[in-house]
């Protein structure tokens, strides 16, 4: 079946099956491999992207059902080859360590910026809730998104 998927800004035509989710999709036939796959299980939050609007766990979208639709992965979120500025603030701080969580906490987090740029960090807790880190123990994350609010030094 085919299917067309805005991705990134470009429209893309795919030839899909009906088993194969938006994560497999991206990565092995767009050659997007910053949307890592992890637990395939929605639980992690490594293969988060923007679909429609809405930071959603790719592993979870099946492509066929991707159709007409607009997706935002890691590699969209920076404009002329410039880093956003969540990326900068992660590199700061130290909030990169291994790299596996820091594309779906990019998206997650520059997302969430976009509808509330002054959050408070309960707030930025909860928006990046469905991401999981083993590396930082998310305070180097928090300081991280708390420069890019202008609530950290």
């Amino acid at each position: 079946m085919n299917v067309t998927i805005n991705v990134n800004g470009e429209d893309r035509v795919l030839d899909v099956t009906g088993h194969e989710s938006l994560l497999s999709v991206l990565r092995n036939d767009l050659e997007l491999p910053g949307t890592k796959d992890a637990c395939e299980q929605g639980e992690c939050g490594s293969c988060t992207v923007v679909f429609d609007g809405e930071a959603v766990c790719s592993c979870l979208v099946m492509a066929a059902d991707a159709d007409g639709s607009s997706v935002t992965t890691v590699e969209g979120v920076s404009a002329d080859g410039e880093l956003h500025p969540v990326q900068e603030a992660m590199l700061a701080k130290g909030a990169v360590q291994c790299g596996f969580c820091t594309p779906g906490i990019v998206v997650a987090g520059s997302h969430f910026l976009e509808t509330n740029p002054h959050p408070s960090e309960p707030e930025i807790r909860e928006a990046l809730s469905g991401n999981i880190c083993r590396c930082t123990g998310y305070g180097a994350i928090l300081r991280a998104f708390e420069t890019v609010t202008g609530e950290g030094s």
